[in-house]
């Protein structure tokens, strides 16, 4: 199976731990979901799922705690006469709904991720809910006719053409949106070679994925025994499951 390898960097990142609940504070490392979040940022189709096998973490860990201006809670969605243009209730938050919260952070963070991505047959790309219903990713998809060409290479071509002119469909960020990252296709990682960083460490359990399987509307997370070995950390494995 083809895989590809992007090396990223960014100056701040933020991987925020879930156990976490008033301020963000960052895994040590990227999580293999952040990671496929990046690759869905060069390429993302209905057809086709990334899998995340492997993280590289090319520059020492660094830490920095920083103070941000954050919404103590959610936004109002704007009502229709507000969203034509006409007087209504004032949208967005009052200062004495803001906060400032800190956060332990990443920074000077550099990382080469591998991974893949899973063809999905048409007849598979709807999500089954329990109470019978669908979702699809994309309302045109279930409109469309699957064109007869359809099939992995046609997907991988796309890919590679996309990383090598640095194309993306959003900017792809490090854990947090306001962290962008930079990032590059490693063609041949063989024939780049780079020097990880010398660390070995149990992180413990991280944050692999969300899992839709069950109900998309409310996900479970995914978690991992996460090992560090010389600046390697094998993702593609699963320990344990917690549904909500």
């Amino acid at each position: 199976m083809q895989s590809w390898c992007l090396e990223i960097w960014g100056e701040y990142a933020c991987f925020t731990r879930p156990e976490m609940k008033a301020e963000r504070v960052s895994y040590d490392i990227m999580t293999p979901s952040a990671a496929r979040a990046i690759f869905e940022a060069i390429l993302w189709k209905p057809a086709i799922r990334w899998h995340i096998t492997k993280i590289e973490v090319l520059n020492p860990i660094k830490w920095i705690s920083v103070r941000r201006n954050e919404l103590d809670k959610k936004a109002a969605i704007p009502t229709a006469r507000q969203m034509a243009g006409m007087p209504g209730p004032p949208m967005g938050m009052a200062v004495s709904e803001r906060i400032q919260r800190a956060g332990l952070l990443l920074r000077d963070t550099r990382y080469r991720i591998y991974g893949y991505f899973e063809f999905i047959p048409p007849e598979e790309r709807a999500i089954n809910h329990p109470h019978g219903e669908e979702h699809w990713a994309d309302e045109k998809e279930r409109k469309e006719i699957v064109r007869l060409d359809e099939n992995p290479a046609k997907y991988a071509a796309m890919f590679e053409r996309r990383a090598r002119k640095g194309q993306c469909f959003h900017r792809p960020y490090l854990g947090c949106r306001e962290f962008a990252c930079d990032f590059r296709l490693i063609k041949n990682p063989e024939q780049e070679p780079t020097q990880p960083i010398q660390d070995t460490r149990d992180l413990g359990f991280m944050l692999y994925d969300m899992n839709f399987d069950y109900h998309h509307a409310d996900p479970s997370p995914l978690f991992f025994r996460a090992y560090m070995k010389n600046g390697i950390v094998n993702t593609d494995r699963r320990e344990i499951e917690v549904r909500g």
